[in-house]
């Protein structure tokens, strides 16, 4: 169930890591699956895209968020709570992808809703896999709620 390039996948990567973001987005680039990725660096810029707020008021709805959970200000936990509580953001798929393999990190996220939670890998060939089954599971498989 390929979009093609007239609806492209709306991707945000809310990471704080600039070597993680510059992965994760060479990882998608190398899919056949159109997409836009949006990228924040920390949970108060994510709840201000998806608010349309401050320099964000342009924003796009995403499809689906990548969520790290260990930023500064705000961090993926909080944001994960406030996007599953709000009736307008809610339906957003939320993939938890962090370096944390923590129980009380996996249960927190999934008690908070999340739609799935991955354990960023340490090599980087398993990091882009990952990234690209995301990718596929996302762009390919699931149907995605209209972005309204």
């Amino acid at each position: 169930m390929d979009r093609g390039v007239t609806n492209p996948v709306r991707i945000l990567v809310v990471d704080d890591d600039p070597g993680d973001v510059l992965m994760i987005e060479e990882a998608l680039a190398d899919s056949e699956i159109a997409k836009v990725i949006d990228v924040v660096g920390d949970g108060q810029e994510a709840m201000e895209f998806l608010r349309r707020e401050g320099r964000h008021v342009d924003a796009r709805r995403p499809d689906v968020i990548l969520l790290d959970l260990n930023m500064p200000r705000m961090d993926g936990r909080q944001v994960l709570g406030e996007v599953k509580r709000d009736d307008d953001l809610r339906t957003i798929p939320v993939v938890v992808l962090t370096t944390s393999n923590a129980d009380t990190d996996i249960v927190g996220s999934y008690s908070l809703q999340a739609n799935a939670y991955v354990t960023k890998p340490i090599d980087l060939d398993d990091f882009n896999d990952v990234v690209r089954r995301i990718d596929e599971f996302f762009g390919r498989v699931v149907v995605l709620p209209k972005r309204s």
